[in-house]
């Protein structure tokens, strides 16, 4: 792997030497958009949307559009509103991982200590476990101070990047009934939950999508034809009585566990 970041984790007056890592990757499949007469690729052109003639890479700039009106960006600007360069990572708080909402979490990153660090990393992955806190924090990445959570991972520290909280979209338009449960239906729907209830286990998920398409992808390649797969039925109560409904769901559910 690949270092996308060098510097340090800084808190009190602790530096930990560190590098950070992408710690996930994309399943699924790279497809490129091709001209089905000849299988040439497709390029995209950056046209003038009223003359229609292609744009030189020196003749576009950057603009926001403000009241319907074009503010025009320069390097300058951009330099004015970028953070200070820092290669710190400077924990300022730590708090709780139950009070942190997982809408805020994004990209997460894997941190490894520089030679000279490993006791003081050693040292605060197991304070963090112990404590079973995370340090919320700020460094400068590509220009754009980055908000995240340093936490235990197994063996080592993540940094769990953070959306800012203008980030998160107002619900207030949203239509979203209110109203009192039935007693009743809110025990069945309590029980169903419990008898689907089971240990965490991501590994019981794959990414099956892309598992099929590419056996599709190397079929093809050997010229050979593909059947259809198989549909799964999913049988639903058609009557509209909530409380049949969880009925029907508690007696389908018995047995049908992930394993």
């Amino acid at each position: 792997m690949k270092a996308i970041w060098t510097g340090a984790i800084g808190f009190g007056l602790v530096n930990i030497p560190v590098k950070l890592y992408t710690a996930t990757e994309e399943s699924s499949l790279d497809l490129d958009m091709l001209d089905k007469k000849d299988l040439s690729n497709i390029r995209f052109k950056r046209v003038n949307e009223h003359t229609g003639k292609e744009v030189a890479w020196e003749n576009i700039v950057k603009g926001y559009n403000y009241d319907g009106k074009y503010i025009v960006l320069n390097e300058e600007d951009f330099e004015k509103a970028s953070p200070e360069k820092s290669q710190l990572l400077s924990i300022d708080q730590f708090v709780k991982m139950e009070e942190i909402d997982s809408i805020y979490f994004e990209t997460p990153y894997y941190i490894e200590p520089q030679k000279g660090g490993e006791a003081a990393y050693n040292l605060l992955r197991e304070a963090l476990k112990k404590t079973g806190m995370a340090g919320l924090g700020t460094f400068v990445m590509r220009g754009r101070e980055v908000l995240g959570i340093l936490r235990p991972f197994n063996e080592l520290l993540l940094f769990q990047r953070m959306r800012y909280s203008q980030e998160i979209r107002n619900t207030d338009e949203l239509k979203i009934p209110k109203g009192s449960v039935k007693p009743a239906e809110l025990k069945m729907a309590v029980a169903l939950i419990a008898q689907l209830e089971q240990p965490f286990d991501i590994s019981a998920y794959k990414d099956d999508y892309t598992a099929a398409l590419m056996k599709i992808i190397q079929s093809k390649a050997k010229g050979k034809k593909t059947a259809a797969p198989s549909k799964m039925h999913v049988a639903y109560s058609k009557t509209r009585d909530l409380m049949e409904q969880l009925k029907a769901s508690l007696s389908a559910s018995k047995g049908k566990k992930i394993s």
